[in-house]
């Protein structure tokens, strides 16, 4: 199996992940057909798109390609039909989106890096290509986005991204170089969620009450 060929089916399985995870959360959320698919594209291709946008790929290859749309399309649609079944594998839905993360980290930063943006500026596109779709899909459902929340989302997708333009700088962005980000992202954002790493939140103190006015 060739490099292209294996980052084709890495992506693609990156846009199913995350077309199941936005089509589950409009689900819950009691969107139709029509939206829980809608949402399911926009969680599995925006960041895609974000990012072929950015480094100035017109169309956008989720666009250019109809694998990448049918592929979303599908998923969503079969999530839709099976999601009584899913609803009960909360923890492999985890899984799987943590995979996705990985996945798309690598891919991202790789096309980034291939179309000539800098290496910082790469790092930044490869997140925003990770992070992007769930973004859109929290936005879409009404729901503060998870990459604002706690959890070690974007950050595990930016080193991810990182340990990929390292890769790329010393020569050694092949196939067993980046499957080993995908899963350092992966193994960072499981190890993150099993022992409830967080980001710091700032503390806000409560307003004093009962407090003297002047000449009181």
């Amino acid at each position: 199996m060739t490099t292209s060929t294996a980052l084709l089916l890495a992506d693609l399985t990156g846009v199913a992940v995350f077309a199941a995870s936005g089509a589950s959360a409009a689900v819950a959320k009691r969107l139709d057909l029509f939206g829980v698919v809608f949402v399911g594209f926009v969680a599995a291709l925006g960041g895609g798109i974000l990012r072929d946008l950015v480094i100035d790929e017109v169309p956008p290859l989720a666009f250019a390609d109809w694998r990448y749309a049918a592929t979303a399309a599908l998923t969503a649609g079969a999530t839709f039909w099976l999601h009584p079944r899913l609803a009960r594998l909360r923890t492999t839905v985890l899984v799987l989106d943590a995979a996705g993360l990985g996945l798309f980290t690598v891919t991202g930063t790789l096309k980034a890096l291939d179309a000539g943006v800098p290496a910082v500026g790469a790092c930044l596109l490869g997140m925003l290509t990770a992070i992007g779709g769930g973004l859109g899909r929290d936005l879409l459902t009404g729901e503060i986005p998870v990459v604002l929340r706690r959890e070690i989302y974007a950050v595990a997708a930016l080193a991810g991204a990182v340990a990929v333009a390292l890769l790329d700088a010393f020569g050694r962005a092949d196939a067993a170089g980046l499957t080993a980000a995908a899963v350092f992202v992966f193994a960072l954002r499981l190890v993150s969620l099993r022992r409830r790493w967080s980001a710091p939140v700032a503390t806000l103190r409560p307003p004093r009450t009962g407090a003297r006015g002047p000449g009181s």
